[in-house]
């Protein structure tokens, strides 16, 4: 019996601040249609996330070369989720139908943040059926 390792999505992005529509880059609005509704944008130091109400884009740009790599995945595709509340962080852990398992990091929220993160994940694991 062979064994295939397949490459992980990344390990984890760590989300440290919410953006609005219009601080987004055009490259990333490029990757989102018309007749996609956009819950939340959130970004790290040089990542950016969009959570629509169909799919997820993560851009996951490399530091030394900065080459950039798009992750769109719909909420179809996702098994399980779990999230994960602690004192100013939480984690949204997602697991697809492929097997592959992704963290989502979100850190320095405050009280309201928290609120608006668990009706993101409830709207993304509404919409995955």
């Amino acid at each position: 019996m062979a064994y295939v390792k397949f490459k992980e999505l990344t390990k984890s992005f760590e989300f440290n601040k919410e953006l609005t529509i219009d601080d987004l880059p055009k490259y990333v609005l490029d990757y989102v249609s018309e007749k996609e509704f956009i819950y939340k944008c959130y970004k790290t130091s040089r990542d950016k996330s969009i959570f629509t109400d169909m799919r997820m884009l993560l851009f996951d740009v490399d530091p030394i070369s900065g080459n950039k790599t798009i992750h769109i995945i719909p909420y179809k595709s996702i098994s399980s989720g779990a999230i994960n509340f602690s004192r100013s962080k939480a984690s949204i852990i997602l697991s697809f139908d492929s097997g592959y398992q992704i963290k989502l990091d979100f850190i320095e929220l405050d009280a309201k943040d928290k609120s608006d993160l668990r009706e993101l994940f409830v709207k993304m694991m509404e919409n995955n059926m």
